[in-house]
């Protein structure tokens, strides 16, 4: 829900200010960063449109403020990794094909599925959470399941729900899991493979 109100103070030098809403209450904190013309300088007594949000510390404060007589700009989505669920695909289908070849067992391949499903769903919950802004999903059990096989339907979830797909630290880690699970998998299916043959060979 969109309010009006006008701009009863504004401190040019720390870029915030505070609107009186028209329809009463007390008088709303808005910082420079909430308008969607950044260039234009908030002059007292403007009529502003703006939204009610919460800031990082659970203050509220205006958002998507707009200046009378402009309209709000829609913010562009972001760009979506194709990488990361391209590769997701690939690796699920090579799954399957690897059970065919009878290069590793068929209840590996389904638990890298039920695992995938597991962790999509993890994501989902706690996307959920952060938008009621209720206790949330430990990073370090986002990590496990990645790691233990999930990591395709975390790669996908990052980006089709657009859920931790920008904190910097979380994807390295996240990244590093994909390696350690991708070389484990590496190694079940062709060292492993080959050190039974060298057996069989001796034996």
């Amino acid at each position: 829900m969109h309010l009006k109100g006008k701009l009863l103070k504004w401190n040019n030098e720390k870029a915030f200010g505070f609107i009186a809403p028209n329809c009463g209450g007390d008088d709303v904190f808005i910082h420079k960063t909430a308008f969607s013309n950044g260039k234009r300088t908030p002059q007292i007594n403007e009529l502003i449109t703006f939204s009610i949000a919460k800031d990082k510390q659970g203050r509220y404060c205006a958002n998507d403020a707009t200046y009378s007589g402009e309209k709000l700009k829609k913010k562009q989505a972001k760009n979506v990794s194709k990488f990361s669920i391209i590769l997701s695909i690939l690796f699920l289908m090579s799954l399957p094909i690897a059970v065919v070849m009878e290069l590793m067992p068929q209840n590996i391949a389904f638990s890298y599925f039920v695992a995938s499903a597991v962790t999509f769903i993890a994501y989902a919950f706690d996307k959920s959470k952060a938008k009621r802004g209720v206790w949330r999903t430990p990073e370090s059990t986002l990590h496990l399941l990645a790691l233990i096989g999930g990591w395709p339907g975390a790669a996908v979830a990052q980006q089709t729900l657009r859920h931790k797909s920008q904190k910097r630290a979380f994807r390295i880690t996240f990244w590093l899991t994909v390696i350690t699970n991708i070389s484990a998998f590496t190694w079940l299916l062709f060292f492993s493979q080959h050190s039974a043959n060298w057996m069989a060979m001796f034996l």
